[in-house]
């Protein structure tokens, strides 16, 4: 991200903002994916500082295999439909990575599950989720400040769709959200039908 020092200051005031409110909606709101027990002990979630340099504008790349169903591996082992959108190719720490991204079926926002090399230390094992936003002129906005951890990160309660092997990579991205240091299993009778909604905050 290149911008005046101004822009720069205005955008991670943004990203902390945004942050405030999801320790709100974790902490306060029916919909919490925590348990209440967990809710109760709730000190906010954690998170590496915001860097700009980790927000990228880029072309979507659709190729042949854009548009295609595919079923991605989940927590609990149930599949879940996404389709291809296209790839993306971002600069982390000067090395070119591609990603995969996705359409969720009958909701059509772009997904991105990922996983780096601080999984399993520094962030959740199973990996992140990104939300990338279309611009106007039709690029997708790739910002690891707004990695998120899947429902099941916090207490499995929740399914969550995996990173496919595509969208594993061998670079630390410390950006976004870390891991939750309070999971807590519940016994299979507890968990919710449904799977995990997708959210971004």
């Amino acid at each position: 991200m290149t911008s005046s020092a101004g822009t720069t200051e205005a955008y991670v005031r943004r990203i902390e903002e945004y942050r405030k409110r999801r320790d709100e909606f974790f902490k306060s709101n029916e919909n919490s994916p925590l348990l209440p027990e967990q809710r109760e002990r709730f000190r906010g979630l954690r998170y590496y500082p915001v860097k700009p340099e980790y927000r990228f504008v880029v072309e979507l790349q659709r190729d042949g295999g854009s548009q295609e169903r595919v079923i991605l591996g989940t927590t609990t082992g149930e599949p879940k439909e996404f389709i291809v959108a296209g790839r993306v190719t971002v600069e982390i720490e000067g090395k070119p990575v591609t990603f995969t991204v996705y359409r969720e079926v009958g909701r059509g926002r772009y997904f991105l599950p990922f996983r780096d090399a601080t999984a399993g230390s520094e962030t959740y094992s199973v990996g992140r989720y990104l939300d990338p936003q279309e611009t106007p002129d039709g690029k997708l906005v790739i910002d690891f400040n707004m990695a998120y951890n899947p429902y099941c990160a916090y207490n499995d309660r929740w399914t969550c769709p995996i990173p496919p092997r595509e969208n594993i990579v061998d670079v630390p991205i410390r950006a976004g959200e870390m891991a939750y240091p309070d999971y807590v299993s519940v016994t299979e009778q507890e968990k919710p039908s449904g799977p995990m909604p997708l959210i971004g905050g």
